[in-house]
């Protein structure tokens, strides 16, 4: 099954070893969808599934950036030391500036929740991780008070 979802996707940024069938790896295969534009650096980012970790400064497992592909959705592949209940951080840094900007950055988590203003509820993005676990998330964009997909951005 991993082998099939690595050949559709066209490129594995990241660590593609670590999601390749036999690496004995647990890893996050992350498909990113819903870009606003082609600019930038996505970067992904695996937090324990605990309130004192969970978007704290330098308290990841996992971070990644790469720059945003010319074209279509981007698959991420994300080693992490050992599996376990996870949460998975993707944010669209517009600028390169390896911040998030709320106001022109994009942002989507592990299980795709519907976002607010506030961070999501750990029970509502964490994820367990066991060996190559393949995800898709759909970044969202600040839109007047609410952050939202671009598909939604865009109805009439």
């Amino acid at each position: 099954m991993f082998a099939t979802l690595l050949a559709l996707a066209s490129v594995v940024h990241g660590v593609p070893k670590a999601c390749e069938p036999g690496s004995g790896q647990s890893a996050a295969l992350v498909t990113v969808t819903g870009f606003k534009d082609r600019v930038g650096n996505v970067r992904v980012a695996i937090y324990p599934a605990n309130e004192a970790d969970f978007l704290a400064s330098g308290r990841y497992v996992q971070r990644l950036d790469t720059p945003v592909s010319p074209e279509g959705s981007m698959t991420v592949c994300a080693p992490v030391p050992e599996g376990g209940r996870l949460i998975v951080a993707v944010l669209h840094d517009r600028d390169a500036n390896g911040k998030f900007g709320p106001f022109k950055d994009g942002v989507g988590f592990s299980r795709n929740p519907r976002l607010g203003l506030a961070k999501p509820k750990i029970s509502a993005v964490a994820v367990d991780i066991v060996g190559v676990t393949p995800m898709s998330v759909e970044l969202n964009y600040l839109q007047g008070l609410h952050p939202r997909p671009v598909r939604e951005m865009q109805k009439p």
